[in-house]
C-alpha cells in the first residue's frame, strides 16, 4: 500500500489509484494525464495509465469491471466506464490452506469478564427475550416489553440488561417446512435460547403457521424455568396476555439477575463480522483491520463469522482457496449458485449491490464491494459454511449464508449464537442489535468526527495518521473484549436495537 500526495496505490498490478482527498475539476491527481473534467470525491478511483476499451480493471490486484470505453490516465474510473461482468471463476480449491493455516497468530490466550450459564454457554449480556412467533403477536409483546423498562423495576436487577420484544411480520400463511419457514423456526429457536438471554419467552396467537410446540418437539428437551411460553387466544386477549406475560418477567427477575460477571476464555467468543454504508475506503482501512483483528480472536481459539453472501460475490474464488476442505467449498459454491439463480428468477441481478450510496462513496460494481468486504475474515482456513441461522459451532473463521441486507444479517448470525457484532461503516449506519450488541467501525477520520455517537473506533487513522493495519486490528480486538466484558457500545448508548430484528423471508405468502 503506498500513498503519495493523496494518491493510493493498492496493489502494484492495479491501473487504477484511490483519492484520499477530494479534488476540483481541472486538476490533474497523478501529476499527468488529463485533467478532471468534474470533481472527485475521496475515495473515488483515477487511472494510473491508459486502459483500452473492454480491457480488465484491476484493484486489490483483482479484477473489479471492464472498460466500457477507453479511459485515459488520470481520468474518474466510476459506473460511466466501469463495467460489471463475469469474474474469475479459477476455483483452485484449498491452494492456499497450508499458507491460511500459517496466518493462525501464536498469541497468548486473553479472557473477558462474562456470565457462564449452566449449560456451559459463555454470554457477554443478559436479556430476557420475548419472542413472538407471529405478527399477530407483536404489539403484545412490544407492550409487555415497554412496560417494563419503563416501570423502573430493572434498576433493582443491576445484572439484567433490559427486557427485548422480538417482534416481525411473518410466522403465518408460509409453507410449512420451506425455506422462509425454516430460517423462521431457526432464528426463533436461536434467539430464545441464546447465550446473551437468561430467560424466554414465546407469544404466540395461537392458530398460526409457527407453533410453538412444533418448535419444542423438533429441538429436544427445554427447561420451563428458563422459557415460558402462551397464546393470545388461550389467554383471554391483548389485554390479559401483557398482564400475564409482565407478571412472570416479575416474577424470572430474581432469577434472571443471580448471574455474577467471571472471567472466561476469549476462545468462548463468537464474532460476527458486518459492513454496511460501505465506502471507497471500506477495503482499505476497517475490513482489513477487522480481518486483523479475526486473525487475532481465531488464534486465541474464538470463532468469526462471515455473511452477506451476495457481498462476496466475485471474492469468493479467495475463500476457496482457504478451504479446509473440498465439502466446505462445495457448500459455498452451493451457496453462490442458489444466489445467481434467485436473482435471475426475481428479475434481479448480482450487481443490484452496491447501492446508491455505496457508489457515491466510490465503490462501483459487486466485485469490487465483495473484495474489500471479504476483508473481514481475515487470512485464516474456512472452516465451515453455514445456512441461515444455524447454530455456530466453530472454533476459526466459518461462513453463514445471508442476504447483503444488514438487519436480515446480523439476525442470522446472532441466531447462529454471536454473542458480539462487529459492524464497519464508511458512509456512515445507524445500526444496533440485540441480544448481541454491535461495535461500530469506521473506515474514515471525517465519518468519525461528524458521527462520534455512533462510532466506536476510528479506522481511519489507517489512511490520515499511518496506524498499522496490525495496530489497529490489536485496538479492534481489546475494544471487542472490552465490549464483552459489559461496555456499553456507542450502539447501546444510543438506544438501539429494538428494530433490527428481521428473519429472512423466502418463498410464498399464501
Amino acid at each position: 500500500m503506498a500513498d503519495t500526495a493523496g494518491i493510493l496505490l493498492l496493489h502494484n498490478d492495479d491501473n487504477v489509484a484511490i483519492l484520499t482527498d477530494p479534488v476540483a475539476a481541472g486538476s490533474a491527481p497523478l501529476g499527468f494525464g488529463e485533467p478532471l473534467t468534474k470533481p472527485v470525491a475521496r475515495g473515488h478511483k483515477i487511472a494510473r495509465v491508459a486502459i483500452a476499451e473492454g480491457e480488465n480493471i484491476y484493484k486489490f490486484g483483482q479484477i473489479i469491471g471492464f472498460a466500457k470505453q477507453p479511459i485515459a490516465p488520470g481520468e474518474h474510473v466510476h459506473t460511466h466506464n466501469c463495467a460489471f461482468g463475469e469474474h474469475d471463476r479459477d476455483y483452485r480449491i484449498g491452494a492456499d490452506l497450508d499458507k491460511a493455516k500459517a496466518a493462525i497468530p501464536v498469541i497468548e490466550p486473553a479472557h473477558f469478564m462474562g456470565y457462564k450459564r449452566a449449560n456451559g454457554q459463555a454470554a457477554t449480556r443478559n436479556f430476557i427475550a420475548i419472542c413472538a412467533t407471529v405478527n399477530c403477536s407483536a404489539t403484545v409483546i412490544r407492550r409487555a416489553a415497554d412496560e417494563i423498562n419503563r416501570s423502573g423495576i430493572l434498576d433493582q436487577y443491576p445484572n439484567v440488561d433490559g427486557v427485548a420484544a422480538f417482534a416481525h411480520g411473518t410466522g403465518c400463511a408460509i409453507t410449512i417446512g420451506g425455506p422462509g419457514f425454516d430460517n423462521l423456526q431457526r432464528v426463533l429457536w436461536g434467539y430464545a435460547t441464546h447465550p446473551n438471554v437468561g430467560a424466554a419467552i414465546f407469544v404466540g396467537l395461537g392458530c398460526e403457521t409457527m407453533q410453538i410446540s412444533r418448535m419444542k418437539t423438533l429441538y429436544g428437551g427445554h427447561d420451563d424455568s428458563r422459557f415460558f411460553s402462551l397464546t393470545i387466544q388461550e389467554t383471554g386477549g391483548t389485554a390479559s396476555t401483557i398482564r400475564k406475560i409482565v407478571e412472570h418477567i416479575r416474577d424470572v427477575l430474581p432469577i434472571v439477575n443471580a448471574v455474577k460477571r467471571e472471567p472466561i476464555p476469549a476462545s468462548e467468543l463468537k464474532l460476527a463480522l458486518q459492513c454496511g454504508g460501505s465506502d471507497g475506503f471500506s477495503g482499505i482501512t476497517a475490513n482489513p483491520a477487522l480481518g486483523v483483528a479475526s486473525d487475532l480472536l481465531v488464534g486465541m481459539g474464538g470463532t468469526v463469522i462471515l455473511s452477506e453472501t451476495p457481498e462476496i460475490y466475485g471474492a469468493e474464488q479467495l475463500l476457496l482457496r482457504r478451504a479446509a476442505s473440498a465439502e466446505v467449498a462445495e457448500k459455498l459454491i452451493e451457496r453462490i449458485n442458489w444466489w445467481e439463480n434467485y436473482t435471475r428468477i426475481n428479475d434481479g441481478s448480482m450487481d443490484n449491490n452496491p447501492s446508491p450510496g455505496n457508489k457515491l462513496g466510490g465503490l462501483t460494481t459487486i466485485l469490487e464491494k465483495s473484495l474489500g468486504a471479504a476483508a473481514k475474515a481475515g487470512s485464516t482456513p474456512l472452516n465451515e459454511v453455514l445456512m441461515y441461522a444455524e447454530k455456530i459451532k466453530g472454533p476459526g473463521f466459518v461462513f453463514m449464508d445471508t442476504p447483503g441486507y444488514d438487519p436480515v444479517s446480523a439476525t442470522g448470525q446472532i441466531a447462529g449464537g454471536a454473542q458480539l457484532v462487529a459492524f464497519t461503516t464508511g458512509r456512515g449506519s445507524a445500526f444496533g442489535s440485540k441480544p448481541a450488541p454491535t461495535l461500530k467501525l469506521s473506515t474514515s477520520s471525517r465519518l468519525y468526527d461528524e458521527m462520534r455517537d455512533d462510532m466506536d473506533i476510528n479506522c481511519g487513522d489507517i489512511v490520515t495518521g499511518g496506524v498499522s493495519l496490525e495496530a489497529k486490528g490489536r485496538e479492534i480486538l481489546d475494544q471487542v473484549l472490552a465490549a464483552a466484558s459489559g461496555q456499553r457500545t456507542k450502539s447501546e448508548l444510543c438506544g438501539l436495537g429494538d428494530n433490527e430484528f428481521v428473519p429472512w423471508q423466502i418463498g410464498a405468502v399464501m
